[in-house]
């Protein structure tokens, strides 16, 4: 049996063992380490290497991308992705920088794989009840904002083109 202690998104154990959080909450507090996670696995990647930044250039966008995630995983169940205006300007970035389609599309991979790691290490403290929904929530909007980002590239490279670039 839980009960609710004083805020939203976490409760105690009747023991008032572990604390069971949102997903939405546990991510919100491990943000730097959804983002440590996701550059260390980038790092590891030739491909994505071969494009030389510092980890600043590498990482300057995840922080909005994963307040996009966070904000949606507080929405209703079932609320459609929006459009994400810092999914559109990483686009716009990473097209700049010299990133291919397949580039964006690994790191955008990689994104998923860092969030469901770093939730993976709270798993005692998961609000089990959310979690299958809040998975295809974190999916669902990981994958609009790859979307995005890509009708951007598009864009930047048919702009491109016309240019006679």
């Amino acid at each position: 049996m839980v009960e609710p202690v004083g805020f939203a998104g976490r409760v105690m154990d009747h023991d008032g063992g572990v604390a069971i959080e949102s997903v939405a909450n546990i991510l919100d507090r491990e943000l730097q380490t959804v983002i440590d996670e996701w550059l260390r696995r980038v790092e590891d990647q030739p491909d994505l290497k071969r494009i030389p930044m510092t980890a600043e250039e590498r990482t300057g966008h995840l922080p909005h991308l994963l307040h996009d995630v966070i904000k949606r995983l507080r929405q209703h169940a079932g609320t459609k992705a929006g459009i994400s205006q810092a999914a559109a300007a990483h686009g716009d970035l990473r097209h700049e920088q010299g990133y291919t389609v397949a580039m964006a599309v690994e790191e955008s991979r990689l994104l998923q794989v860092s969030i469901f790691t770093t939730l993976h290490k709270h798993v005692k403290q998961l609000q089990f009840s959310a979690l299958l929904p809040d998975v295809v929530t974190i999916a669902d909007e990981v994958d609009a904002q790859l979307k995005e980002q890509m009708l951007r590239f598009m864009a930047a490279d048919a702009a491109e083109k016309a240019r006679g670039k």
